[in-house]
């Protein structure tokens, strides 16, 4: 009898070592797997493909006796028959640093493929695949990668940005930690669509099992994507760092400080040579479009937004987790039917999407479907896809001060907009929330979000007012 058992972050947070042990200790064979993105079934123990969710040890012996409840075949459950697991295909089944479960379950075939197309092929299939980077704005991957391919130098970088900072955002963490091969794969299917010779994996420090992961994997698969090499450094928890440039500035070893723009990374970036900055979502789904071709990737999504999205689903929410899905679902489906509404119990208020910048969307707009296009139509961000479940129990001017609160505390510092709009924004509010001079403070903070949005040097500062201002619009009454 087979015993899988995740060693996420999350399935260890929840006990899943001691339940392991207790496995082990009972004789069972056990093998610590990937996790299946069900969180609020951890620890999920996996007997021949049959689920206990929420096990601890004492409950060892009466699963070994087959006298548990179970939840069913894993693989039938609802959670996951409704999605669509491209980047995630492997979750759940494979060991993350075998070389073996990669390669048994199509792994190294995009770069196999990649190898024989050649670079302005691989560039061609990512631009018909629709690809959009997984982090930010949606920008094509595909046109950043022919950017720096077509730049002229002796050097080029490939950047993984894993610096994942959003709240209710895992997704990162999950392929690092559950199928690192899958990500150094598509660096160097990047690598040598660009010609570039050295990868970084930049990963914020809060992260010790997925830089443990990426430092094995990366030493096991070196001969398998030379020339290219591949690095981890660590970054240290700034926010900003997240942005590509400030990244880049902390790759130097220099203050993590927003570039102003241009040049692009793409022409100048990393030590000033033609750099590819992307997330890990990004480069975790070329692995997949190149064995499986470009247009069968654009065949999943709607409109401008291809593919599919790893959505994650956190806050007060009853079923937390990973849904991979095309783009088009509408987010009353994901927040009601999917993760079965608050865990509290008590109604929905809103949702942020976007992490701290995006914007809250109370539940009259959950028909907003899951589209780069029809987020930007409604002042909102898809972002890295994390979606913050509130009850009703939440105030929003206190929301609203801590939008402009992180702003301050998470700022660079280098431009003026940023840095002293958020301390300002978060003065005006605390007169507001006193009760002092509201109706002009609020038009004085309207005014205040615009100059932000529009003068800042990056999305921190530029989407600070997102929060702030759909607080405001979809729920007054907090705020007088």
């Amino acid at each position: 009898m087979k015993i899988r058992i995740s060693d996420d972050a999350l399935a260890i947070a929840c006990g899943a070592d001691t339940v392991a042990q207790a496995f082990m200790r009972a004789g069972a064979e056990v093998e610590r797997v990937s996790s299946w993105g069900m969180h609020w079934l951890e620890p999920l123990v996996d007997v021949e493909g049959v689920g206990y969710a929420i096990v601890t040890a004492d409950q060892v012996e009466t699963i070994l006796a087959g006298e548990a409840e179970s939840i069913g075949p894993i693989a039938e459950h609802p959670f996951l028959t409704r999605q669509s697991r491209l980047t995630f295909a492997r979750a759940g089944k494979t060991r993350s640093t075998s070389l073996d479960d990669y390669y048994s379950s199509d792994g190294w075939r995009g770069l196999a493929t990649a190898r024989t197309m050649g670079a302005e092929a691989t560039i061609e299939t990512v631009l018909a695949s629709g690809l959009r980077g997984r982090g930010g704005a949606g920008f094509p991957a595909g046109i950043k990668w022919k950017t720096v391919a077509s730049a002229q130098a002796d050097t080029k970088y490939i950047v993984c940005n894993a610096d994942e900072g959003d709240s209710a955002t895992f997704a990162d963490r999950m392929v690092m930690e559950g199928d690192p091969f899958m990500l150094i794969e598509g660096m160097a299917i990047a690598a040598l669509a660009v010609g570039a010779q050295k990868g970084y994996v930049y990963i914020r420090s809060e992260y010790p099992h997925a830089i443990a992961k990426m430092e094995t994997a990366i030493a096991a698969s070196a001969h398998l994507v030379a020339p290219f090499v591949v690095e981890v450094r660590v970054g240290a928890g700034a926010y900003v760092c997240g942005e590509e440039t400030s990244l880049l500035n902390s790759l130097e070893g220099k203050r993590g400080e927003v570039r102003a723009k241009p040049p692009l990374p793409a022409l100048e970036g990393l030590f000033g040579k033609p750099t590819v900055v992307n997330n890990v979502l990004t480069l975790a789904a070329i692995p997949w479009i190149l064995t499986h071709g470009g247009e069968a990737y654009a065949a999943y999504g709607m409109g401008r937004s291809k593919g599919t999205m790893p959505v994650q689903l956190a806050g007060n929410i009853k079923y937390g987790g990973l849904f991979e899905v095309g783009f088009g679902i509408t987010l009353g489906e994901l927040v009601n039917d999917i993760g079965g509404g608050t865990d509290s119990g008590r109604a929905v208020r809103c949702v942020q999407v976007g992490g701290p910048l995006g914007a809250y969307i109370p539940p009259s707009r959950f028909d907003l479907p899951f589209d780069y296009e029809a987020f930007a139509a409604a002042d909102a961000l898809i972002g890295h896809a994390g979606i913050t479940v509130f009850d009703d129990t939440v105030d929003m001017a206190q929301m609203a001060r801590f939008a402009m609160e992180f702003c301050a505390v998470e700022s660079c510092g280098k431009c003026t907009p940023c840095r002293l709009g958020s301390t300002r924004g978060v003065e005006t509010l605390d007169q507001i929330i006193a009760g002092k001079n509201v109706e002009a403070n609020l038009a004085l903070l309207a005014d205040l979000s615009e100059t932000m949005k529009f003068g800042s040097l990056c999305a921190l500062g530029g989407f600070t007012p997102y929060p702030v201002m759909s607080a405001i619009t979809h729920f007054p009454e907090d705020f007088r």
